[in-house]
């Protein structure tokens, strides 16, 4: 295991994610990069460190000598909610190599990158062929495969899964293949209520309710899911296929087959359920926010002839609703997609967001409620963290759960 003291830099740094992991194994952050300004001034806020700003100007010989080196590498360029250029992307993609000359010039003993899930996959696993080829001739050992994690493999109440690799320097020492399965029986059970504030410790509470737009809309599904009993089309449910036949909607010649088919099984439900649909449909002519594109209704919880969609966790999506489980969150995003509680009637605050990061109460946050749900979409969970780290330093309780 590491020796207490340990230095170590942070790179793409973010709100501190990596930064609240390493200091509470004992380590000492020495130098700290992020190129938003917002992210530089909650961390420094919070740890009194200035924030170094484009990674691309920085002199390595500037930075101080270190044991391990974080960074969690922008991801747009990988992601599946972006345009996934990868290494094309001019101004995100090419980062990585940023962060190897870094290590190639300081040859610290550990590395522990992240990234998203789309990085091990991304065009048909070329990058991370780059990737662990780059680690590997900079001296370091690594991982034939990268290791996906998520927050909700140990109980802690997200579905956020991440490429995390670790890497250690040739003449240190190995790494064990880091086993985890996901399939097991015995995963922890997850609580969003692990995670919640009590409405009335919230300060002014009323801006995040949910209006009335809102919950008309919702109660307008909530209305499809009882009177059917939850009966589904076995995909994505489009109001505007609730026609008799595929040939009543426009452009469907040219659909991609994808889309061909949730039109053909929405067209089959409706006339299952004509009758009843005819009558849902006059009554939403009359919902402002179905009528405004939000016709579409994505389920995916269970399917309990006695379900409402009050009892679960959802998200307002451009096209319409997401309805999730309430067990766990779907992944904070940068771009923001606040989860709302829909048993609350109210969204998540910036608080509970940030215990979704594992991030303490005592956490100083950016008073921008839109600043900061973005930054903790783009933070790392502290507590995952923290179980790569001990694993890459030889913690010997963490290798006996993890390695193989």
């Amino acid at each position: 295991m590491i020796q207490s003291g340990f230095k170590f830099i942070d790179l793409f740094c973010g709100i501190g994610g990596f930064h609240l992991a390493m200091t509470s194994l004992g380590g000492k952050c020495v130098f700290a990069s992020d190129i938003d300004t917002e992210c530089q001034k909650t961390y420094k806020l919070n740890y009194g460190i200035d924030v170094v700003g484009d990674i691309t100007k920085v002199n390595v010989e500037d930075i101080e000598p270190f044991n391990v080196l974080c960074a969690g590498f922008p991801c747009q360029a990988f992601s599946n909610a972006g345009k996934q250029l990868g290494f094309n992307d001019p101004t995100r993609g090419t980062l990585f190599f940023d962060v190897m000359r870094i290590a190639r010039h300081h040859k610290p003993e550990y590395m522990l990158l992240e990234n998203v899930k789309n990085l091990a996959l991304h065009d048909n696993g070329r990058t991370w062929e780059v990737i662990y080829n780059t680690i590997q001739e900079t001296g370091y050992n690594v991982l034939k495969d990268p290791v996906i994690f998520s927050p909700h493999f140990i109980g802690l109440p997200q579905n956020r899964e991440r490429v995390f690799i670790m890497c250690v320097r040739k003449d240190v020492g190995n790494i064990p293949e880091f086993v985890f399965n996901t399939k097991r029986n015995d995963l922890p059970e997850c609580s969003i209520e692990s995670i919640l504030l009590d409405d009335s410790q919230i300060e002014n509470i009323e801006k995040y309710r949910i209006n009335q737009k809102q919950i008309d809309l919702i109660n307008l599904w909530d209305e499809l899911i009882k009177g059917l009993k939850c009966d589904l089309p076995g995909c994505p449910i489009y109001g505007e296929f609730f026609v008799p036949s595929v040939n009543d909607i426009p452009g469907y010649a040219d659909f991609p087959q994808w889309k061909k088919e949730y039109a053909e099984k929405n067209v089959k439900y409706y006339l299952k359920h004509r009758t009843f649909l005819n009558k849902w449909m006059k009554r939403a002519e009359k919902v402002e926010m179905y009528q405004n594109t939000r016709r579409h209704l994505e389920w995916q919880t269970n399917r309990d002839e006695n379900e409402s969609m009050w009892n679960h966790i959802m998200q307002f999506r451009q096209s319409g609703l997401r309805v999730k489980r309430p067990t766990y969150f779907p992944a904070l995003v940068a771009i923001v997609q606040t989860s709302i509680l829909a048993m609350r009637k109210r969204y998540l605050v910036p608080r509970e967001c940030a215990r979704m990061q594992s991030f303490p109460d005592s956490f100083k946050m950016n008073p921008d409620d839109y600043v900061a749900y973005r930054q903790f979409g783009n933070s790392v969970n502290v507590e995952v963290v923290k179980i790569f780290a001990k694993f890459l330093f030889g913690d010997e309780e963490t290798r006996k759960i993890y390695a193989k």
